[in-house]
C-alpha cells in the first residue's frame, strides 16, 4: 500500500530541509549508492511514530556536528516502494526496517541503525551514535 503523497509531504520535507536529497526511483538509488566516492548517509524514512519522534529529530541534531557525511539521501518506505527496495539491496546483513539509517563509505556500508535501535530511545542518544559514526567514517581516509 502506498501512502497518500500529500499526507507524507511534511515528513519528506523535514529531511529535505536538513539537506537530504530524495531518491524516488531505483535509478536514483543506483546513481548515489552505486558510487564509490565519499560518504553517504541513507535514511529510510517512514510514516511511523518512531521516525517522527526519534529518527528525523536525531538526524537534525546530528547535522550540527563538525564532521558530516558528504551527502545525505532518503527514500520513503510505503511511498517510494521501488526506490526503497533498491536501497535495501545495498544494505547487507540486515533485515528491512523502517525507519533505518545506514552510512556508506566509498561504496561500502559501514554503519547501520535499525528500527529496533531507534524506536523508544532518546533522540540525544541516537544523535550521539550518529555523530560517533561520522567521526569514525567521514573523516580523512
Amino acid at each position: 500500500m502506498k501512502y497518500d503523497p500529500e499526507a507524507v509531504r511534511p515528513m519528506r520535507d523535514e529531511l529535505v530541509r536538513l539537506g537530504a536529497e530524495e531518491l524516488v526511483s531505483p535509478e536514483d538509488v543506483d546513481r548515489v549508492l552505486g558510487s564509490s566516492e565519499g560518504t553517504t548517509l541513507l535514511v529510510i524514512n517512514s510514516i511511523c511514530g518512531c521516525a517522527a519522534a526519534n529518527a528525523r529529530p536525531a538526524i537534525a541534531m546530528s547535522r550540527g556536528h563538525e564532521t558530516q557525511p558528504d551527502r545525505i539521501v532518503t527514500v520513503f518506505a510505503g511511498q517510494d516502494v521501488d526506490a526503497t527496495d533498491r536501497a535495501r539491496e545495498y544494505i547487507e546483513g540486515f533485515r528491512p526496517s523502517s525507519p533505518s539509517i545506514a552510512l556508506f563509505r566509498q561504496g561500502r556500508q559501514v554503519f547501520m541503525l535499525e528500527r529496533h535501535q531507534i524506536e523508544g530511545r532518546e533522540v540525544t542518544d541516537i544523535a550521539t551514535e550518529l555523530k560517533g559514526a561520522y567521526d569514525r567514517f567521514c573523516g580523512a581516509a
